[in-house]
């Protein structure tokens, strides 16, 4: 089948089109046709060698795909053949077939799109476990949240969620158009981190109190103002290291006396059976608005997938608001 193939790691140069053996079956897998994939930094990062797929997982990029069920494993009840279907993925996405187990698959609501259906799985089940999730974000009612990345794929998604539950949203983003998008997207406040202290701003936002979530891929650079824009009890969810992950020095006196946590979480590198119960508690919370249209990932571009070098290029350079896509078929 084709693919997309890592020549070597490196930069956007080493990805080519070429063909690589149709994956295996399992007896609780779903193959799919892919029509579209949607790219996602962790991409980027494993064509450079930084974050190779879990043991026994496919090299081939692509966390989330959407498309059309074509076979199904011996022991699976709960999704048919000839169904469209969303897929949550530790890798192969970027080509013609993939082999998932059935817990990481969803249905495609006819109000979405496959465009739209590719951005979904990776990015909302992501910002959606470490937001609301219990031992993570376990986001309550009222409660408020600031994500950073606002006008990226989890950031974006973020935002759509929390507009769904009515939890007041801070974004943080690179310049003031991104601002302006996520704000027409959702968000409560769009911060330009460029422009001066985020956490200042959030405090000085909400009365001085802080937030109650902070959801950061950005790590060692921002633990401190992290910390200050949480409120007493706040919980900061560390999900990437953009900013590097060593800091030198933490007050754990001040962590004490605010009672706030500090929490580290991966979707990737869960077992199937996790996948399948943040799946299971995604679909129970927002099906019925997924399946009304209301939860959708704005698309900032749709490349076929030959052109998968300029996805990255777009990407690295931080030049897109919401979902890069592939299209595969």
């Amino acid at each position: 089948m084709r693919a997309v193939i890592v020549r070597q790691p490196g930069d956007e140069s080493v990805l080519a089109l070429g063909e690589v053996p149709a994956p295996l079956l399992g007896p609780a897998d779903v193959r799919i046709r892919v029509a579209t994939a949607a790219v996602n930094r962790a991409d980027l990062l494993q064509r450079q060698g930084l974050y190779p797929p879990p043991p026994g997982v496919t090299d081939v990029l692509g966390l989330e795909c959407a498309g059309e069920v074509i076979e199904i494993g011996a022991d699976v009840r709960d999704v048919a053949v000839d169904t469209r279907v969303m897929a949550l993925l530790p890798g192969g996405g970027y080509a013609e077939e993939v082999a998932v187990d059935h817990g990481s698959v969803m249905p495609v609501p006819d109000a979405l799109t496959d465009e739209e259906a590719a951005g979904v799985p990776e990015v909302f089940l992501t910002a959606f476990a470490n937001l609301f999730l219990p031992r993570l974000g376990a986001l309550q009612a009222g409660e408020s949240a600031l994500v950073h990345g606002g006008g990226g794929g989890v950031g974006t998604a973020a935002i759509v969620l929390l507009r769904e539950t009515g939890n007041p949203c801070f974004v943080t983003v690179g310049s003031a158009e991104k601002g302006r998008r996520c704000e027409a997207l959702g968000a409560s406040l769009a911060l330009d981190y460029t422009a001066g202290d985020f956490a200042d701003a959030v405090r000085a936002r909400t009365d001085g109190r802080g937030v109650d979530v902070v959801l950061d891929h950005v790590g060692a650079t921002y633990l401190e103002p992290n910390l200050r824009a949480l409120a007493v009890g706040g919980r900061l969810v560390v999900i990437g290291l953009m900013g590097g992950g060593t800091f030198a020095e933490l007050d754990l006196g001040a962590l004490l006396l605010r009672r706030q946590s500090v929490i580290g979480s991966t979707l990737r590198s869960r077992p199937t059976a996790e996948k399948s119960d943040v799946v299971r508690a995604f679909l129970d919370r927002f099906g019925a608005a997924l399946r009304a249209g209301r939860l959708r990932p704005p698309i900032d571009a749709v490349l076929p997938l030959a052109d998968v070098a300029e996805a990255h290029r777009r990407m690295q350079a931080s030049a897109h608001f919401g979902k890069i896509v592939l299209r595969v078929r």
